[in-house]
Formats: C-alpha cells, structure tokens, sequence
C-alpha cells in the first residue's frame, strides 16, 4: 500500500511539472530570447538576392537588440541554405523547426521553397512569416500560419498587362517564362488581364530553370510580330532575353514582374537594360535618394556591410520590424497564439522605401495586392506610376 502510494504520488509529481513546463513553454522564445529562422538562397542560382535579404534581416535584428530587444528579449537569427532547391529547403526547415527550434521562419526566399518547406514548419506550429516570394501559395489556401507582404505575379500582371498594352498601343502582347510554378503565375496573370481588354498571348515561349541560352525563343517571339512581351524572369534570364533582343534588333516594350525588379538588372546588363518596366511593391534604395529617411537608412547599410542596399535588402529590413512590432504588441506573454491574434489586427503604414498600407486580419493574410511600376531610366530604377489595385 505504501509503495503504491509513493508511486501514485511521484506520477501525481511529475504530471504537475509537465502540465506547469507545458503551461510556459513555448518553442523559441525564452526569459532573454526569440529565435528566429530564415532560409535564403546562398549559393544558387538567385544567391545575390539571398545574401541582399540576409543583410537587410541582420540589419534590423541588430537594431533591435542595440536597444533592447522586444520586451527584454533579444533576438537570436539562423539563417540557412537552400541554395534555391526546393528539396534543401526541406532539410533546412527540418534542422531549423526541430534542431534549432525556431519560433518562427521569417523572408524564405523562393515559391518552390517554400510550397516545401511550410508542412515541416506548419507540424510544429511554425508561422511562415512574409516570405520572399509573390506567389499566391504564400496566402492561399488559407492556413492561420501564413502570413504575406508580397503582391503576387498573379495580380502584377493582371493589373500592368493590359495596362501597358493600352498606353504603348500593342497589337500582339507575347511571354518568355521561366517553366516552374513561378513562370505560370506570371503567365496566368497576363492571360487573365489581357482577357479584360479583348486581347491573348499571340505567342509563348518557356526556358528551363537554369538556362542561359534564350536565342530560339526571342527569335520565336520574333519571328511572330511581338511588340509587347511579357517576362516571366527572373535577373540572368531577364538580362539574356533583352540582350539578344536588342542583338537582333527587336525591340518590343518589356514588362517585367518584381521578380525583375533589382539593381542586378542594369548593372549586370548596361545599357542595354534601358527602358524595361517592373511592378513593384517597395523602391530600390539608392545612396543618393532625395528621401533623407532612406538616404540616411542606405548609408547606415552601406557603412555596416561595405556594399550598396537593394530592394531586397529593404525586404529583409521591413520584414523583421514588421515582426517586431507585432511581437511587441504581443506583450510578454509571447507564444505562436498570441502572435496570431495580435496580426490578426495589424495595420502597418507606407513606409520609408514607399510600400503601400498593408493590413491583417483573421480571414485576410496577404497585406496588399497594389502595385506599381518602375522603368530602368539612364541605368537606374524609376518610380513611374502611382499604386493601383486589381
């Protein structure tokens, strides 16, 4: 009797403390720290983009951490590599999620990526937080876990296609698109704009993950009389494909996706880049901008790591001061629940680098669907349009 009562009490003992530690415990955040987790593309196809985030994120934790932390706690970032292939990407949220128990992914580089990565995070509870990529995926369907900034391909096009294909009078609008989830997003939104002014793609043409070769397809889109293409492209491909264009002197208008949009473009490329359209969401910040805040915000950067910001360094940026601010409203008590409720409820305001308002709630978890275009003027981006909503 005595033996089973000291049993019955040890249990009693230890299903207490369980009950008490799992009352608290919350993975990734303890009395002094939040860990965070990110994976960029570090040494891939897109690594200059992965590195331009990696700093924008490092950036901002570094800022919150010099005064303070969020509500006493620092912030702890791991980022890793996916090397932009959907099956490391796994890997890298597995040891991420189970190893170093992150509270949360933030700015994962990359549609494929991500579609990869989000049930090894979604297991545990692991919020996808704004990741780096346009695709509608990151929103839909909806899960309580997904949370994004990005205006997708899908509505860039579906907005700017006809648009464009109106104000340069084009008779034959065509596309070149990378032959992934990504391409067909971007392809999909121009059918679909284009379909509200009574035109269709006179002419499509895909390229490979990888290539570096777009001679038959320009001469394709050529050869069919294309005064409007669309590019389903991102920086190397974007490059090849005007570059042969104006090569062999074709010279439609050009209309690339943010996807485009990034000073790799006109400085890899010369001018040759000149002229080519982008829809964006957030500006390229130069050194030299005529917005003290982001002239000041660049030069900081540019001191801190030796090399000019990008817009996808601002991505980074934006991304982690986003968190924060929800992460401080959240209060001390911060566990994946409290954070939900309190994005739930968020309204984040036009920021420094020009994004449009972008809000929350329990039913909408994409920020904003505007967009607006920039234009590559005398080898630099340009703002040429006001925000406009499908």
């Amino acid at each position: 009797m005595k033996r089973t009562s000291l049993y019955a009490a040890a249990a009693a003992l230890a299903l207490s403390g369980a009950m008490s530690d799992g009352a608290h415990a919350q993975q990734g955040v303890s009395k002094s720290e939040i860990v965070i987790g990110s994976i960029q593309d570090l040494s891939g196809p897109i690594a200059g983009f992965g590195k331009q985030v990696r700093l924008g994120l490092m950036l901002r934790v570094d800022e919150i951490n010099e005064q303070g932390g969020i509500n006493g706690r620092k912030l702890k970032l791991v980022v890793e590599d996916s090397a932009y292939d959907p099956k490391k990407a796994v890997l890298a949220a597995q040891k991420l999620v189970n190893q170093d128990k992150i509270f949360i992914m933030v700015a994962h580089l990359g549609t494929a990526q991500n579609n990869a990565a989000m049930p090894v995070q979604f297991e545990k509870n692991v919020i996808n937080f704004m990741p780096v990529t346009a695709a509608r995926e990151m929103y839909e369907p909806f899960h309580r876990l997904k949370y994004s900034f990005a205006v997708p391909y899908y509505d860039q096009m579906l907005i700017m296609a006809p648009r464009m294909a109106k104000e340069k009078g084009a008779k034959k609008a065509c596309t070149i698109y990378q032959d992934d989830e990504f391409g067909l997003e971007v392809v999909r939104g121009a059918e679909a704009g284009l379909k509200t002014i009574g035109m269709e793609l006179a002419e499509k043409t895909s390229y490979k993950r990888g290539a570096t070769d777009f001679s038959s397809q320009v001469a394709r889109m050529k050869a069919a009389g294309c005064d409007m293409v669309i590019l389903g492209t991102i920086i190397r491909e974007t490059i090849g494909t005007i570059a042969e264009s104006r090569k062999t002197g074709f010279s439609p208008t050009f209309l690339g996706t943010s996807a485009a949009y990034t000073d790799l473009i006109h400085k890899l490329g010369g001018p040759a880049m000149n002229g080519l359209y982008a829809a964006m969401g957030a500006q390229h910040p130069y050194l030299d901008e005529a917005s003290q805040p982001l002239r000041f915000w660049a030069s900081k950067y540019k001191t801190k790591f030796n090399e000019d910001p990008t817009v996808f360094s601002a991505y980074g940026y934006l991304i982690i001061d986003m968190f924060a601010q929800a992460a401080t409203k959240a209060g001390a008590n911060l566990t994946t629940d409290s954070f939900v409720k309190v994005m739930d409820t968020m309204k984040f305001p036009p920021d420094m680098f020009g994004s449009a308002e972008a809000t929350f709630s329990p039913t909408k978890r994409l920020g904003s669907n505007a967009t607006r275009l920039s234009q590559i003027t005398d080898g630099r981006w340009k703002v040429i349009s006001e925000y406009v909503k499908p």
